[in-house]
């Protein structure tokens, strides 16, 4: 099989990639190891939010806010896409003046923050508690979304476009050609493309290691919480300075909660399951903030699997070794609302070799890490090749 673009990963940031690349005129299949959308694309918080990245991520943030309000006409659904605002809360003063510092830090950006004292908040949000509640930062145009949806729509709008995705299929090597790449699949015949884009997640670490880009790329699993349905009173989608728990309520009343890891299976690395310990802390915190919670069921809780980076940014442009190969993983567990920009960033680099988005901040050799794993070749060893990635 001959395409123009051969990406490796399913998730949100691969499926945003292919087909922004199809509405460009190119040809391109997906090589998904699981399920597109199973991992951390579609088990994360689904908070929709500018408010809170690292500064130099808020152009690529800003580029997605512009997506999220054209899903319908994008994906076909709306994927429960709302900007209900997104309110960050300080437990103490030195919390505030931590809001209060990225708020200035900010402000030469697009991203509008407005500081809220204790008297205003426990006006505006009285669900609020206002004996933890010292204040906030609320960012009126964020909001959040059904992660579960979205990326389960866009994988759907990629295949309606014409790509070829391949679910189940994990990658077992891919090397450098004359005139592109070779990229060998478990049950399926050798796919053979001009470029490469690594969006394997998690499991991107041997790619570039491949390709003599070694990263110390590790692994997070975000935990969450569901609770039985309520009457609505979470107005907005809500975090904590710290962020060791965040919530937000859906319209059917539903609160999803987090805060706390999920820990790998022991029996398998690349899955993970949340624990009783975490799901009780994090529950505690959430009523003392939100008091309205006290005596809620959760019914159900879930983890997920999601590659991190040491700085909290992602790996994303081209690769510093292999041409026409780029990258796009490591987004630390808050991929989910610059992932759309992210897949128009990457059609920009394929299609033009530049971006109109700032993205030095995230170039794969702002790290020294030898690779592990090959020299540049791109030919995985054999002991990645029998287990397959």
């Amino acid at each position: 099989m001959k395409v123009d673009v051969a990406i490796i990963g399913g998730g949100l940031v691969g499926c945003s990639t292919a087909l922004a690349l199809r509405q460009k005129g190119l040809s391109v299949a997906l090589l998904e190891r699981g399920f597109c959308g199973a991992q951390a694309s579609g088990t994360n918080y689904g908070g929709v939010r500018r408010q809170g990245r690292p500064t130099e991520q808020l152009p690529l943030a800003q580029r997605a806010h512009a997506v999220w309000p054209k899903l319908k006409q994008l994906i076909g659904i709306d994927g429960e896409f709302r900007r209900t605002g997104q309110l960050k809360l300080a437990r103490n003063e030195a919390e505030m003046a931590s809001l209060e510092a990225y708020a200035r830090t900010a402000a030469s950006t697009d991203l509008q923050l407005e500081l809220i004292g204790s008297r205003a908040l426990a006006e505006r949000f009285p669900w609020v508690s206002r004996d933890v509640a010292f204040g906030a930062s609320f960012s009126a145009d964020d909001g959040q979304a059904n992660p579960r949806l979205v990326s389960a729509g866009f994988a759907a709008a990629a295949r309606r476009a014409g790509v070829a995705i391949f679910e189940q299929t994990p990658v077992l090597g891919v090397s450098r050609e004359a005139c592109g790449f070779l990229v060998e699949a478990q049950g399926k015949p050798a796919i053979r493309a001009m470029h490469l884009v690594n969006a394997a997640g998690a499991w991107a670490g041997p790619f570039a290691d491949a390709f003599g880009e070694g990263v110390p790329l590790g692994r997070i699993y975000p935990s969450m919480i569901v609770t039985e349905p309520m009457k609505v009173f979470m107005t907005v989608n809500t975090g904590v300075e710290g962020g060791n728990v965040y919530a937000r309520q859906v319209e059917r009343g539903n609160c999803i909660i987090g805060g706390e890891r999920g820990l790998a299976r022991a029996d398998d690395a690349d899955f993970s399951r949340p624990t009783g310990s975490a799901v009780t802390r994090v529950m505690q915190r959430a009523v003392q903030l939100f008091p309205l919670l006290k005596g809620a069921h959760a019914i159900r809780f879930w983890s997920g699997t999601e590659g991190a980076m040491p700085d909290k940014n992602p790996v994303i442009g081209a690769s510093r070794t292999t041409p026409d190969l780029i990258h796009a993983f490591g987004f630390s567990g808050a991929g989910f609302q610059i992932a759309p920009g992210v897949g128009e960033v990457i059609a920009e680099l394929i299609t033009t070799g530049e971006t109109t988005t700032p993205i030095d901040a995230f170039s794969i050799d702002r790290f020294s890490v030898d690779a592990a794993l090959g020299s540049g070749a791109g030919v995985f060893p054999q002991s990645l090749q029998s287990r397959g990635t």
